[in-house]
């Protein structure tokens, strides 16, 4: 039983620090797509049409990273809800081997959601 407990705690300990990584990398294209918005924004006010597509360019590359990096999360995190919730209903139930099959699928959609 002591092992379980300490799977658990590897476990999720894993998770929040991939969660981190993650979240680093769809802020590290935020914060690119903002840094390059604002040099296209100051070219374009300069009338330097040329480098203020340059720039516009690349913000847009880095804001479809962060974009695809926060829906890519947020698709496995609501799967991930939807199989803790059918978890919970099948314990209700007392099917313990159901409900343990969602929550395979639920860890599964969460740490993908790190990912």
């Amino acid at each position: 039983m002591k092992s379980i407990f300490t799977i658990f705690a590897i476990g999720f300990l894993t998770f929040f620090l991939i969660a981190q990584v993650n979240a680093g990398n769809a802020m590290k294209h935020t914060s690119e797509a903002m840094e390059h918005a604002g040099q296209a924004l100051a070219h374009g006010e300069d009338g330097q049409a040329k480098i203020l597509k340059e720039h516009a360019e690349q913000s847009l590359k880095h804001a479809l990273e962060a974009e695809n990096a926060h829906a890519n999360s947020h698709h496995h995190m609501k799967e991930g809800i939807k199989h803790l919730k059918e978890a919970i209903k099948h314990a209700d139930m007392d099917h313990p081997a159901e409900g343990a099959k969602h929550m395979k699928e639920a860890i599964e959609h969460m740490q993908t959601s790190t990912i």
